[in-house]
């Protein structure tokens, strides 16, 4: 199975599996020097652990890190750096009963066609518990970032129906939905516990802003920064909709309206969401990702088994009513990722522009 590794100058290859011994991330690229704990790790995986809110999974998974290499007296060597997080929760037993069977909205049939088998304890590679090795890699990049003054936050703005309509930042720290508006953070908490009620889902919308991100960054034509930026959020599973800047509602402006004028003092507005023609103009970049309900629910579905019979599911286990909020850390990692790589890209670039100097 390969498309387990990415980037290029920050490469990231993530292995485990849902109820496998461990999962983890290998991080090739990293500079030396620097500082880096498992203190620094952990915080991060403690903002997607499970089982520390209502609507989401019971499955109390305590998610240490480990650094295995690539690390000495508190800084980076510059060589690999290896994380392991072992599964400490594992109730496989959970997933007999659809050993045999598609669950509607997974992976279990595609995987089941492609391979020719499937590891269906939790679904493997294709559940969501495997980002666990993402937001470990995200933050040892954002170390990497915030040596450059860059900085990636990621903010709940859509819920089960319930938008936002304010904007702060700090409130989305003081509550588990990572939600800006406190009004919209109450009235998605009562939407999520009237939906679990139900037995159902529910989907939204993340917005990732990152700050500090110099002009330069991104490589035309085919790995443009916004490109990259794309594939990084679509390769998180339970994504289905990417937006950079205005996105969508560009296509209902005029280029008058769309178009951001520059100034002698900079930019005047920010449709573009801080990438032109494929590349950072120092302004923030915004992306916003649309989520789609869990799949894993307990109203009875219609589905087939692995001999393309029909039957009758209803999905038991420990899920979540709604991806978010714990997804919210792994769109925040994935762009680190992105800009990681395309930094130590540009930086290469500058170096060597400054020995060779342009005619």
């Amino acid at each position: 199975m390969p498309g387990n590794t990415f980037g290029k100058f920050f490469r990231v290859t993530t292995f485990g599996e849902s109820h496998g011994r461990a999962l983890g991330a290998v991080i090739d690229g990293c500079p030396p020097g620097v500082p880096l704990s498992e203190e620094d790790i952990q915080t991060e995986l403690e903002r997607r652990r499970p089982g520390k809110h209502l609507g989401q999974s019971p499955r109390r998974e305590p998610d240490r890190v480990e650094i295995l290499s690539g690390v000495f007296e508190g800084h980076t060597l510059g060589t690999p750096i290896a994380l392991v997080i072992y599964n400490r929760d594992v109730r496989s037993s959970d997933y007999h009963p659809l050993k045999e069977i598609f669950r509607p909205g997974h992976g279990d049939c595609t995987y089941f066609w492609k391979y020719g088998r499937r590891d269906w304890r939790g679904g493997g590679r294709s559940s969501g518990r495997e980002t666990v090795a993402r937001v470990a890699a995200g933050a040892v990049a954002q170390k990497v970032l915030s040596a450059y003054g860059i900085e990636v936050k990621a903010y709940t703005v859509a819920l089960g129906g319930v938008k936002i309509r304010e904007f702060d930042p700090e409130e989305a720290e003081r509550n588990h939905l990572f939600c800006p508006d406190p009004e919209a953070y109450r009235e998605m908490c009562r939407r999520i516990e009237e939906v679990r009620r139900e037995g159902d889902s529910l989907g939204g919308v993340v917005e990732i802003r990152a700050t500090g991100v110099p002009p330069g960054l991104g490589e035309p034509v085919f790995d443009k920064l916004d490109a990259d930026l794309a594939k990084a959020l679509m390769s998180i599973g339970a994504v289905k909709g990417v937006e950079i800047g205005a996105g969508f509602a560009a296509a209902e402006k005029k280029g008058s309206e769309n178009n951001d004028p520059i100034t002698p003092e900079g930019f005047l507005s920010n449709h573009a969401g801080g990438v032109l023609a494929g590349i950072s103009s120092g302004q923030e970049i915004v992306c916003r990702v649309a989520i789609k309900p869990i799949p894993s629910i307990a109203k009875e579905q219609d589905t087939i088994n692995e001999r393309g019979e029909p039957v009758k599911i209803r999905v038991g286990g420990r899920h979540d009513a709604s991806a978010i909020p714990r997804i919210v850390p792994v769109c925040q990692a994935m762009v680190r990722l992105v800009l990681a790589d395309h930094l130590l890209q540009q930086l290469a670039l500058k170096a060597f522009r400054e020995h060779v100097p342009l005619p």
